[in-house]
């Protein structure tokens, strides 16, 4: 019988489930490193908050261990790559606070909307300042969601019942899905200028950091009220509190910070800030509801092998693994690609398969393709729940089989359609094995995915690459690889390089200042 330990405080269900399944549990609380390190080997699966910490020490004294379930999104305290080099799966529970979490963000937004937190306090100091609190209602406001994925569609429901005007921005959202869930799908531009309140309701990555930065802000109406419950360092902080000095920000309410637990910040005090400690998922409901889903989760893969919302292992089969594991690495890289390349809203994407390819399972293959693609904008996603999330937000996910032999032994294409048309990538396997890039969007090119890259299309002219080395090498930046693609001599030309350290924003503006440079871009794989 497969035998589980609750090692953190956790909803008596949780346990009731276990043993409902036939999996033997135990529920030890509380206990330092070393005492956790000292029991952990008897147990199949370690089911965690946030107390517990799953360290290299853990995992190494966890013989046995086959699965850490995570109630909760959050996996910071697991050392996921360790976990995966021992070949334990970690599991979370990334849609049990759902529910919790945008009733917070509407409670915050009625709270800035009549400034309850301040009228409260003068109140009960034995004021009776009626008229200092003057509020706004909300009906027939415009709700400005920057994320419409789960959470961001639940408020944008709660939202359209209070009678307010709900516009979302979202690059995963199709018009199709925005119709569906009642809401107008915008730019962000178009978002900052309208909005009466904004709510973020996106993870944290380096595309979505500081989203609302200092120059964002500024494009934002005056009177603005602003709430986040996502993740802190979505909101440039001291730009958010210069605009609410200004007046230019007419509110803000913030559940998340950059540091946490915030026991000091520059926004408190400020005036028209209400601040919570992270309690987005603060409710008995979410908490029941994190520990019934962590347990059926466990029980599934210990007794039957079954994988859900796993983090580190997509669904496959033991014998399909081996085959498909290069297969995998060549789709992820590929829809990281398009990820990092396809600018604008993505409305569908076409994942084909040919030659060696077109015989394989190709599900493992496309939730590669998805997990890469999605990774972009979201630090949860993975090959098992990828295409949940691209349904969600209704974007079309086309499988193409392709019988016919090509001019490699085994191709994979993925195309994205998006404002400025298709934007297609394809690769092979060199020796059935090695990932290899040999087409970008309409231009042949041979290249590695892999490390820190530098893309770049420029007319194709005598004296670039000399330019671009100087420039590079003055940066004191060292070519590792160097890809070149161009469709006709003297037209437009592809470069792919790989270098030895991370690309910074101020090279960018350099490589982007060189003559016949049209674009510039650091990807990361």
């Amino acid at each position: 019988m497969p035998k589980v330990l609750i090692s953190d405080k956790m909803d008596p269900k949780a346990a009731e489930i276990f043993r409902e399944r036939g999996v033997e549990v135990d529920e030890i609380t509380g206990k330092t490193p070393e005492e956790l390190a000292a029991i952990i080997g008897e147990y199949d699966g370690l089911a965690i908050r946030s107390s517990t910490k799953a360290t290299k020490a853990i995992l190494d004294a966890a013989t046995n261990l086959k699965v850490i379930g995570r109630a909760g999104i959050g996996v910071d305290n697991v050392d996921i790559p360790y976990a995966s080099s021992k070949g334990v799966v970690v599991m979370n529970t990334p849609f049990g606070n759902s529910i919790t979490t945008a009733e917070h963000a509407i409670a915050l937004m009625f709270a800035l909307a009549r400034q309850l937190p301040e009228a409260d306090a003068s109140t009960q100091a034995g004021k009776w300042e009626k008229n200092r609190f003057m509020g706004v209602e909300l009906t027939a406001k415009t709700l400005g969601l920057i994320g419409a994925g789960n959470i961001g569609s639940i408020v944008a429901d709660r939202a359209l019942g209070l009678r307010m005007k709900v516009i979302a921005y979202d690059p995963f959202l199709t018009p199709e899905r925005a119709v569906e869930m009642g809401v107008e799908k915008v730019d962000l531009d178009g978002l900052l200028a309208r909005a009466d309140f904004i709510t973020l309701h996106t993870p944290l990555t380096d595309q979505t950091r500081n989203i609302l930065s200092a120059e964002n802000l500024a494009k934002t109406r005056k009177g603005v009220r602003i709430i986040n419950c996502a993740r802190g360092g979505l909101i440039d902080e001291a730009a958010l509190k210069a605009g609410l000095e200004s007046g230019h920000i007419g509110g803000a309410a913030l559940d998340v910070f950059v540091t946490e637990p915030a026991r000091e910040s520059p926004l408190f005090g400020t005036p028209n800030f209400i601040s919570t400690p992270h309690l987005g998922a603060s409710t008995n409901e979410a908490q029941v509801n994190v520990a019934i889903q962590v347990a059926e989760q466990m029980a599934d893969f210990l007794v039957s092998g079954g994988v859900t919302n796993a983090l580190n292992m997509p669904s496959l089969s033991a014998e399909e693994a081996p085959r498909l594991k290069p297969y995998m690495a060549l789709a992820e890289r590929l829809g990281s690609l398009i990820g990092q390349l396809a600018h604008g809203d993505l409305s569908n994407i076409a994942i084909e398969v040919e030659g060696a390819a077109a015989e394989l399972n190709q599900k493992p293959i496309t939730g590669a393709v998805l997990a890469g693609l999605m990774r972009v904008h979201s630090d949860t996603v993975n090959m098992v729940n990828a295409p949940y999330l691209a349904k969600e937000r209704g974007l079309d996910v086309r499988e193409i089989r392709h019988e016919r032999e090509g001019d490699y032994h085994t191709l994979l294409r993925v195309t994205v359609g998006t404002q400025a048309g298709d934007r297609s990538v394809a690769g092979t396997l060199f020796g059935n094995q090695a990932p290899r890039l040999v087409e970008l969007f309409g231009i042949k090119v041979e290249a590695d995915l892999a490390g820190d890259m530098l893309y770049i299309v420029n007319e194709d002219a005598p004296g670039f690459i000399g330019r671009l080395g100087s420039t590079l090498g003055e940066a004191g930046v060292n070519i590792g690889t160097f890809h070149l693609g161009r469709r006709d001599a003297g037209g437009e030309a592809v470069l792919l390089l790989s270098v030895d350290e991370p690309v910074t924003a101020d090279l960018i503006a350099k490589v982007r200042a060189l003559p016949g440079v049209k674009t510039a871009m650091a990807l990361k794989f």
